[in-house]
């Protein structure tokens, strides 16, 4: 699992536990649904901080919530 598949995962688990759809974490957050579709297809290969900060908020996490997850530990640091 590369970062942006963590990254996805973790929103992903985050929606399902509050059953959220992905418009509506978009409007709590702020954020343009197009902007969070991106993120969650793949498209937007590395969502910025500030976007995961802004949805972090409307989950009412911290940064430092989202990425304390085994996925995050367990990476392997990615070489291009």
């Amino acid at each position: 699992m590369d970062t942006r598949e963590a990254v996805v995962k973790r929103i992903a688990a985050l929606c399902k536990e509050r059953h959220w759809k992905i418009y509506f974490l978009s409007t709590q957050a702020g954020v343009p649904s197009s902007t969070v579709k991106n993120i969650m297809n793949g498209t937007s290969k590395n969502p910025g901080i500030v976007t995961l900060k802004k949805l972090c908020d409307a989950f009412e996490i911290t940064l430092d919530e989202f990425f304390a997850t085994d996925e995050f530990r367990n990476l392997e640091q990615e070489i291009n």
